[in-house]
């Protein structure tokens, strides 16, 4: 058997998140391959997928904007995030999120539309390039409306009114706008932005995702040895409990840790309609570089 060493156990847990204790024993059982002792933590739910060179982060900065019933989310990429604390980035994003607001979330629209300057977004965002020296681009973004209501926006740590790097819509169908309404529609872009949830109702919710979860629930069901009839019990349990963490109106609301939030949004007379979460660099996968290693490559010492 191979030498479990501090250097392997050091890698599987870089590789995985999981902790160094639970890092040796994976490897002990897997005989120190590995990939299977990867597989071993992720059986034991250990694995916290945490591979620095998959770790999905970007730069650059995310933008919310509202009108009359109706309000708009970008998010604008980067390289650094020197980028973004630079005050004409900062105003791009800004531009593009008033006219997302203005055409609608096409990106090609948004690209062809026209700017201050007399530039198109698309001709605006090269001059940023040359300007700023360093690649940029427009990833996504995303408006959502009511007939009547509010659509609230809110701004985590956010480093200028309606700039950050997570924001958050809230749709909420009522007869009428209020302040209260505006509050409460802030008020669950806070929670959104704490819980992220998936979906927004139990209908809404992903019916591949579902299934998986079914799966993984009934195997952990069955290792318990109780009878086909209450596995099913439990399982439709564990589902129940698989809702409350991913669908928004059946969360707890963070406010008061006990209310659903179906219940908070009934009780101001309201219909949450729509929501959408941006957090800046989620899904994009970043490359790291060995700045030591390029610099040892390029003097020829590597």
């Amino acid at each position: 058997m191979a030498e479990i060493t501090a250097a392997l156990v050091r890698e599987l847990r870089e590789k995985t998140g999981a902790g160094m204790m639970d890092c040796k024993k994976a490897l002990t059982e897997a005989a120190a391959d590995m990939e299977a002792a990867i597989d071993w933590l992720r059986t034991k739910g250990l694995s916290q997928a945490a591979k620095k060179s998959g770790r999905t982060t970007a730069e650059g900065l995310v933008g919310v904007v509202s009108g009359p019933n109706r309000a708009a989310m970008v998010e604008v990429n980067a390289e650094t995030d020197f980028v973004g604390r630079n005050e004409a980035f900062q105003a791009f994003v800004e531009q593009v999120a008033h006219v997302a607001l203005e055409v609608g979330e096409d990106l090609e629209a948004i690209k062809a539309a026209k700017v201050p300057s007399g530039r198109t977004v698309a001709d605006e965002l090269t001059h940023l390039i040359a300007t700023i020296g360093e690649n940029m681009s427009i990833r996504r973004a995303r408006v959502l409306s009511v007939e009547s209501g509010v659509v609230a926006s809110y701004v985590h740590s956010a480093l200028r009114p309606g700039i950050g790097k997570i924001g958050v819509l809230a749709a909420l169908q009522a007869p009428s706008e209020s302040d209260a309404l505006l509050t409460l529609g802030r008020q669950i872009g806070m929670h959104v932005a704490a819980t992220r949830p998936a979906a927004l109702d139990v209908a809404s919710v992903d019916p591949e995702a579902l299934e998986r979860e079914r799966a993984v629930l009934i195997d952990q069901a069955r290792d318990s040895g109780k009878p086909e009839a209450i596995i099913e019990k439990m399982v439709e349990g564990r589902i129940r409990k698989f809702y409350e963490e991913v669908v928004l109106l059946e969360q707890v609301w963070v406010l008061d840790g006990e209310s659903r939030v179906a219940k908070v949004v009934d009780k101001a007379g309201a219909k949450l309609v729509g929501f959408e979460r941006f957090q800046l660099g989620e899904g994009i996968e970043k490359e790291e570089n060995d700045f030591a290693a390029e610099v040892a490559a390029a003097a020829g010492t590597k």
